[in-house]
């Protein structure tokens, strides 16, 4: 196996976990060219305000594959922190400490709410949309009216851009973990003793923010061999010869890889571009048939020790514009700096409208308006604004995406010693736990040098059970 060589394309968390295990349990001769000049990709820390931040809010969830958490845990050490969870939710002008609690619902649930969700169950009115099943249909039918119109309907135009009918029902399946009122009482309960399943509650972060997972995987790939290269832009990928060429820029210069295996975990329309000789045109239509949701980050430093004492807060409802604020500084419990702290407001967006394309201060007074409008105003003006926006944040599951992505899944399933996979080469929405699952089910699947595509694909039914936890 030492003599065979695998280009990984992207160094988020599926890259570099797949080129940590690749070099320490198969010996492979490892490249990773990754277009940022950082590791991580939507995982990545940046420095703001003197301060390491997340990209929106990230934490590594106690459902983590217990291989992957021992080697996180060994990679991290006394860095990786376990941390209560405490967020909270506005729902109807009303704050509702999420992960839910009982108590905290009786106490500040909107009455007029909890009734009519009560009612809901009793009633049982069904979904009168245009007859298809749908997102809008599946949380409905098992949640009520009442749940949808006032929270996962304005939040779900909010994150994706659609009406909520015009979003596929794998959308619910896939990213709403409390899809059903007896999955919700089971999350509400979870929080009470003797109800309370392992880890419930609580998250692992890295004390550094959560881009050090990333670091650490980088570090330890680089320490075992693994050749990483930032600031490399991959221009194509040529199979001659029963090998890849991989061509990329840095800088003014060009070169070429030669390998055995390709490995992507770019977004997969990408690769319609990149792969020569180029795909049929019924590829090509597939990809630019299917999209991401993109978002805009607004990162706002304060002078003061800690805005709130909630590591997130959620903005399901049409009155605000973003969707969640994170405090990086609360999940990591962290002292310093003294007299500052970095918030983040993610503001999901189409690449290209107005949110997009306005000037940073404009973004940063629509959070400032958005958080006055909460009722949790800002304690001045920020000493500092820093805005990031990032092209491909969500898929975007509406009717009718699985034919278009069926075909591009096809198409690179039949690509000779090409793996697409991970969040982004799989169209997936999936947690950073599920990215580094993807990477080391790859690497379990190249045996003797040889990819076992039979294994991939008991491994990809498993990938398809992923539901996002928030």
């Amino acid at each position: 196996m030492a003599d065979n060589t695998i280009v990984i394309l992207g160094a988020g968390p599926a890259g570099l976990g797949a080129a940590y295990k690749l070099r320490r349990e198969r010996k492979a001769n490892v490249v990773v060219l990754e277009q940022a000049p950082v590791v991580g990709g939507l995982a990545h820390s940046p420095e703001i305000g003197g301060q390491r931040v997340d990209q929106g809010s990230h934490r590594l969830h106690p459902a983590c594959d217990p291989v992957v958490l021992e080697d996180i845990r060994t990679l991290l050490g006394d860095d990786l922190l376990d941390r209560p969870r405490h967020g909270r939710i506005r729902l109807r002008g009303r704050w509702i400490h999420f992960p839910l609690k009982p108590v905290d619902l009786l106490l500040h649930l909107d009455p007029p709410f909890a009734i009519g969700s009560l009612l809901d169950r009793v009633r049982k009115k069904p979904w009168s949309g245009n007859g298809r099943e749908s997102f809008a249909s599946v949380l409905w039918d098992s949640l009520g009216p009442t749940i949808c119109n006032e929270f996962y309907f304005p939040y779900a135009r909010k994150i994706w851009g659609h009406d909520p009918d015009e979003l596929s029902p794998i959308q619910a399946k896939r990213r709403v973990s409390a899809s059903s009122f007896p999955q919700l009482i089971r999350k509400v309960m979870s929080s009470v003793p003797g109800f309370k399943p392992p880890g419930a509650g609580r998250f692992y972060y890295p004390r550094h923010g959560f881009g050090q997972i990333s670091d650490a995987y980088a570090a330890a790939a680089a320490a075992e061999g693994a050749d990483i290269r930032l600031g490399c832009r991959v221009t194509s990928l040529t199979r001659t010869d029963d090998r890849w060429v991989a061509v990329a820029t840095t800088g003014d210069s060009t070169f070429e890889i030669a390998a055995d295996y390709v490995w992507s975990t770019v977004p997969i329309p990408i690769l319609a571009r990149l792969i020569q000789p180029a795909p049929p045109p019924e590829v090509e239509r597939a990809a630019s048939a299917i999209d991401y949701r993109s978002i805009a980050l607004i990162y706002l430093t304060l002078d003061v020790d800690r805005f709130t004492e909630f590591d997130a807060h959620y903005f399901p409802g049409s009155d605000t514009r973003i969707t969640r604020l994170s405090e990086t500084k609360v999940y990591a419990d962290r002292s310093e700096p003294r007299g500052r702290t970095t918030l983040c407001a993610e503001l999901p967006c189409a690449a290209g409208d107005e949110h997009w394309n306005a000037d940073d201060a404009a973004l940063g007074d629509l959070v400032a308006a958005d958080l006055e409008r909460a009722g949790i105003p800002l304690p001045g003006r920020p000493s500092a604004l820093t805005v990031r926006r990032l092209r491909h944040a969500y898929p975007i599951y509406t009717h009718g995406y699985d034919k278009p992505f069926d075909v591009l899944d096809r198409w690179i399933d039949s690509v000779p010693d090409f793996l697409s996979y991970g969040r982004q080469g799989l169209f997936a929405h999936d947690n950073t736990h599920h990215a580094l699952f993807m990477a080391y089910s790859a690497v379990d699947c190249l045996v003797d040098g040889r990819f076992d595509e039979d294994r991939w694909s008991e491994y990809r039914k498993v990938f398809n059970t992923h539901v996002v936890v928030d």
